[in-house]
């Protein structure tokens, strides 16, 4: 009963926005625009300049560099194998590489670990959305309608505002600037707003997928990779890592979460097949119903 309880709070939102968008209907795209450009960079700017930099920062980097890069390794060579196209190859990377460690893995941690275990979620979430914020938006760019170049893909990554707002916040950080605490409510209110709407936008992008236009054999690739794969290689890569067992713990149950939810705002802003990416977000998530708990259990919660 208490993992389930864990789980509750996250499937809850999902069913908001789910039932919302059956019955209201919302412009998903715009929805999911805001959230990516203007309340996520206020989220990462806060963690950044709220955490203190210790060598945990070190470690939780080359953890999720360590995985992208195989992760990444793996679906390419999956999807040569499958003889899918562009814009699927694109579309299984931005399912199988990525993990939904913000606005599903948060709230698991936080529940689960309490909040120390929650301030390293958040660190590794933000981490993950600057992996996310370059290397997926890349590959949406580069395999969406409009069939940017590599060039035209690199471009978009660096106009991401969250990439800035990360860096300002660890520069403002390490030089002790003070920033009012009036000026941070501010950014407070917008950042604590973002995670939810991004939980929301994925249930009412869920609302809307079109089954019939969906690869099953895509969704089954990617589902595996990301649902059983990646926590297994994410207990290998911590094994040879100094850090404490409570952090090992965080890494290891962040990388057994399913599909970010943000891949699929990303597919949505290029289209990228968001059908694909959001059926892929949907089953990899109602997988997790069965893997969270045997990964809580296997971490001794």
């Amino acid at each position: 009963m208490d993992l389930i309880m864990i789980l509750l709070p996250v499937f809850i939102i999902f069913f908001i926005g789910y039932m919302g968008q059956k019955l209201i209907g919302f412009d998903i795209k715009s929805i999911s625009t805001a959230a990516l450009y203007l309340m996520s960079p206020f989220l990462a700017f806060r963690t950044f300049y709220s955490n203190e930099l210790t060598m945990d920062y070190f470690y939780i980097v080359l953890f999720s560099l360590i995985l992208t890069i195989v992760l990444l390794l793996i679906v390419w060579l999956t999807s040569l194998a499958m003889k899918a196209t562009r814009p699927e190859r694109s579309a299984m990377i931005l399912g199988g590489v990525f993990m939904n460690s913000g606005n599903y893995g948060a709230p698991v941690v936080l529940f689960a670990f309490g909040a120390v275990g929650f301030d390293y979620a958040v660190i590794m979430m933000v981490l993950q959305s600057l992996l996310m914020n370059t290397v997926g938006i890349f590959f949406a760019s580069l395999g969406g309608e409009e069939k940017a170049t590599w060039r035209e893909s690199f471009q978009r990554v660096i106009r991401m505002p969250l990439i800035y707002a990360a860096f300002l916040g660890l520069a403002l950080q390490l030089l002790h600037v003070h920033v009012p605490n009036t000026l941070m409510e501010g950014i407070s209110l917008v950042a604590d707003a973002s995670i939810p709407t991004v939980m929301l936008v994925l249930g009412m992008q869920l609302a809307v997928i079109a089954k019939k236009r969906v690869a099953y054999r895509y969704v089954t690739a990617v589902s595996v990779i990301r649902m059983a794969l990646s926590p297994l290689l994410a207990v290998a890569i911590v094994y040879f890592m100094p850090i404490n067992d409570l952090l090992k713990a965080v890494i290891i149950l962040q990388s057994s979460m399913p599909a970010a939810a943000n891949t699929t705002m990303f597919a949505l802003q290029f289209g990228t097949e968001p059908d694909l990416v959001s059926f892929t977000t949907f089953v990899t998530t109602l997988i997790s119903i069965l893997t969270i708990p045997v990964v809580l259990l296997f971490l001794g919660v």
